[in-house]
């Protein structure tokens, strides 16, 4: 098949934004055949730990129906990616793959993941609706189970905001409000900063702000990275950080968190992941955090972004699709299997049902005086605003680090990045044969 029509046809099959008409793509015949006798498949996944969880499996659910599962650990992120795509090229992907969300679109234009809709369509209603979205790419197929998620929220010192009488901003605005109040009290601190080293932080507040990066129109493809909502989020942060009232240095280096240890830093805009970090980063301040919703645009608004996350995705190249299926979905709704990944993975799970059970009965040892910390986190993960992901996230990424990292660091106009991200994506786009339409 010519490579553009291959691309226009991919893009019918990929509508990721709500509300998108699209055809579903449909999994191998083999997928659908019953298995009979011994199977074995193999799972490429990056987290740690997941060999015991699989060792449940393989002892219990997987022993009765001779279905064994062997653990293959690989790096995460693009490094993945790229070694699926290869392998998927020569036919010999593992049956099973770890994806991040924002990266499901990619496998699924290069024909990599298998659509598991007729093993999976009972566990919808264990995710939330944004979560859930997010392995569907707004069609009627399915092309992985969710396994976790990383809602975002508000971490502050409460010792430090009680200190200079600052209170819990609830909106972008106060938050604003909260950061220059606290630079005329204290001018050696900052609330925060504005980080150009993680693109998952951004492509988060403009997920909550509304921006869906990603549509299609008819047979072609729309990026809308520049969009109304995503300006707005940049001109906020860019506008705090020229006028100083922030820190602009990226995280997670040695000055970050000196930064947080000492109370330079009070306050970090994050994910539900966040305690595991600081337990690192700013060890001496256990105890003195506390978490609270994101701030919200507007008083009637009840939304959060979502920063990281992945899912168990099936591929094509798989000889044993349904038995692969069963497995992915026991692995990411089975009371014991989240149990498991909770306590020897560190994983929020993806699933309501365990967000309040098992290892999340309690809170994390670092937020120890915040007793309601996941009751709250559930509530907050329930409110995950959809998402919209295209097949070329990771150049939109680069272009995010190039550009937002130079205009923060020279303190210089964030809109103008903004509109070199979009072009670096949509000219990529166009190099890799997509219609783009604008």
């Amino acid at each position: 098949m010519p490579h553009t029509k291959r691309r226009r046809l991919v893009t019918t099959a990929l509508a990721v934004s709500l509300g998108a008409t699209a055809l579903a793509a449909c999994g191998s015949e083999d997928g659908s055949k019953a298995e009979s006798g011994p199977v074995s498949l193999t799972y490429w996944t990056w987290t740690p730990g997941m060999d015991k969880v699989v060792d449940l499996w393989n002892k219990g659910p997987g022993k009765k129906d001779q279905i064994t599962v062997t653990v293959k650990k690989q790096a995460s992120g693009d490094t993945l990616v790229t070694k699926i795509l290869t392998a998927h090229k020569a036919k010999k992907a593992p049956d099973l793959v770890q994806a991040e969300y924002q990266a499901l679109p990619t496998l699924v234009s290069n024909d990599a993941l298998a659509d598991i809709s007729q093993e999976t369509g009972g566990v919808k209603d264990k995710f939330a609706d944004g979560v859930w979205q997010q392995t569907t790419l707004g069609t009627d197929a399915v092309y992985a189970v969710p396994q976790d998620i990383g809602p975002m929220m508000f971490y502050y010192r409460k010792d430090l905001f009680e200190k200079y009488g600052l209170k819990v901003p609830t909106t972008w605005e106060q938050f604003a409000q909260t950061a220059r109040q606290l630079k005329r009290k204290a001018p050696d601190k900052d609330l925060t900063t504005f980080s150009a080293n993680d693109s998952g932080l951004f492509a988060g507040l403009a997920q909550q702000a509304g921006a869906k990066w990603w549509a299609t129109s008819g047979d072609k493809w729309k990026v809308a990275i520049d969009d109304a909502a995503t300006r707005k989020v940049a001109g906020f942060w860019g506008g705090l950080v020229k006028e100083g009232v922030i820190d602009n240095q990226p995280m997670y280096t040695p000055s970050w968190n000196k930064a947080l240890d000492t109370g330079r830093q009070i306050a970090w805009v994050s994910a539900v992941w966040a305690p595991g970090t600081l337990t690192t980063a700013a060890p001496d301040t256990k105890g003195k955090w506390a978490m609270a919703p994101l701030p919200q645009w507007s008083l009637d608004q009840d939304a959060t972004g979502s920063w990281g996350g992945s899912s168990t995705a099936v591929t094509t190249d798989s000889a044993h699709q349904k038995a692969a299926a069963e497995f992915a979905t026991w692995l990411n709704t089975d009371h014991d299997a989240l149990n498991a990944l909770a306590r020897e993975s560190g994983i929020y799970p993806a699933s309501t049902s365990a967000q309040l059970s098992g290892a999340f009965s309690n809170p994390p040892a670092f937020f120890a005086g915040q007793p309601d910390f996941y009751t709250r986190a559930a509530a907050i993960a329930k409110t995950t605003a959809p998402s919209a992901w295209g097949p070329n996230v990771n150049v939109a990424y680069t272009s995010f680090k190039d550009a937002f990292g130079a205009a923060a660091k020279n303190r210089s106009d964030f809109t103008a990045a903004l509109k070199a991200m979009q072009d670096d994506t949509v000219a990529d786009m166009k190099k890799q044969g997509f219609e783009v339409a604008r």
